[in-house]
C-alpha cells in the first residue's frame, strides 16, 4: 500500500512539473511551484526527485524514447519508402497531438540543459531522426522520391509535423487522424512522390494500429 501511494505521489510530481514546464518554461518554474501543484511540501518533494534539472531530463528522455519506439513499431512491417514516410508522418503527428505537453517540453527546453546534457539529448534525438534520414535516402535511391537536398527536406518535414503541437486542438474542426492524413499527402508531395495507386502510401502504415502510448511508457530504454 505504501509503495502504491509513493508511486502515485511521484506521478503527481512528474505531471505537475510537466504542466508547469510546458506552460511557463523550465527557468520560470520554481521548486515551490511544483510542490504546490503536486500537493506535497517542498521538503517532501525531494523524496520524489533529486533536482529540477534531473526531473526535466527524465521527462525529455522518456518523451524521446516513446517517440522513437513508436516510430520503429509503425515502420517495422512496412516495405516501400513512400509507405514508411507516410507511417512516420502519421506517428509523429499523432504523438505530438496526443502528448502536447511532453512534446512542447522536449522541443523547447533544450536551452535549459548544460552542454553535456545537451549532447546526450541530441544523441537520443538523432536516433529518431535517423529513421527519417534513412527513409528519405531509400526513396531517393529507388527513384520514388525526387529531392535536391535530403537533409533540408528532412528538417522541413519534421518542422511541419511538429507544428501541430502549437495549433492542434481536440475542439478544432478536424480530428487528429484526419490532420495526419492531410499532412501525409503534403509530405509525399514535398518529396516528389508520384503514386501509381492513389490509395497506396496514403493508406499504408499507421492506420488504426498506432502504438499504445501507455505501453511504450512501460518499455525500458
Amino acid at each position: 500500500m505504501t509503495r502504491n501511494t509513493s508511486q502515485d505521489t511521484e506521478g503527481r510530481v512528474r505531471e505537475a512539473a510537466l504542466r508547469l514546464f510546458a506552460a511557463h518554461g523550465f527557468e520560470a518554474t520554481g521548486i515551490r511551484d511544483i510542490a504546490r501543484d503536486a500537493g506535497v511540501s517542498t521538503a517532501a518533494l525531494y523524496h520524489y526527485m533529486s533536482s529540477k534539472h534531473d526531473l526535466l531530463i527524465d521527462i525529455m528522455r522518456d518523451g524521446l524514447h516513446r517517440l522513437t519506439a513508436g516510430a520503429r513499431a509503425v515502420i517495422q512491417d512496412v516495405n516501400t519508402p513512400a509507405e514508411r514516410l507516410a507511417a512516420l508522418v502519421r506517428w509523429h503527428i499523432l504523438y505530438h497531438g496526443r502528448e502536447q505537453l511532453m512534446s512542447l517540453v522536449s522541443d523547447n527546453e533544450l536551452r535549459a540543459l548544460s552542454s553535456s546534457q545537451l549532447k546526450s539529448m541530441i544523441k537520443l534525438r538523432d536516433r529518431y531522426e535517423i529513421l527519417w534520414r534513412d527513409t528519405l535516402a531509400d526513396g531517393v535511391e529507388s527513384g520514388d522520391f525526387h529531392v535536391r537536398n535530403p537533409k533540408l527536406t528532412r528538417l522541413a518535414l519534421l518542422h511541419m509535423c511538429s507544428g501541430v503541437v502549437y495549433w492542434y486542438s481536440p475542439a478544432g474542426e478536424l480530428a487528429l487522424p484526419a490532420i495526419a492524413e492531410e499532412l501525409v499527402e503534403l509530405a509525399l508531395a514535398m518529396v516528389g512522390y508520384k503514386a501509381s495507386d492513389p490509395a497506396g502510401a496514403s493508406g499504408a502504415g499507421l492506420g488504426e494500429a498506432s502504438p499504445d502510448l501507455a505501453e511504450l511508457a512501460k518499455e525500458k530504454q
